[in-house]
């Protein structure tokens, strides 16, 4: 009878060692998980469930402006696929240096009830000159 008794044990740890892993696994991706959109995509979603996400898309030439500080921007966001497709960024944060109309940006944050998108980081894409130029100072 010791034999069961050590067997459904060691079962029971198992099954909780188990459950725990897969809890773990759980609240980690979901409290993580942001949607990864364009803008076409993000303007389809209802301002209230767009609370979390990424936007990737080109800054427009217009209604580019800065704050005297230089670190709140807001700008157009065109999606890259369908130009005609705009949303309004608000930035507040260390702007990139490569960050200018016609950048290639992904902004992380949250769309307002207002329809803006309030971002709370915005990254550059590294301009396509740049990898050139790289490529043949390495001999490809």
């Amino acid at each position: 009878m010791a034999k069961k008794t050590s067997t459904s044990v060691y079962i029971a740890a198992l099954l909780l060692l188990l459950g725990g892993v897969g809890a773990l696994l759980y609240t980690g991706f979901s409290e993580g998980s942001v949607y990864f959109l364009n803008v076409k995509e993000a303007l389809a979603v209802p301002a209230e469930k767009l609370t979390s996400a990424r936007l990737f898309g080109t800054v427009a030439g217009q209604n580019l402006t800065r704050t005297s500080d230089g670190r709140t921007v807001t700008f157009q966001l065109v999606d890259k696929d369908t130009p005609s497709m705009t949303m309004a960024v608000t930035y507040t944060g260390v702007v990139p240096d490569t960050f200018k109309a016609g950048a290639e940006v992904i902004v992380e944050g949250g769309r307002q009830p207002d329809g803006t998108f309030k971002a709370a980081t915005l990254m550059t894409k590294c301009p396509s000159k740049y990898q050139k130029e790289n490529r043949e100072k390495n001999g490809l």
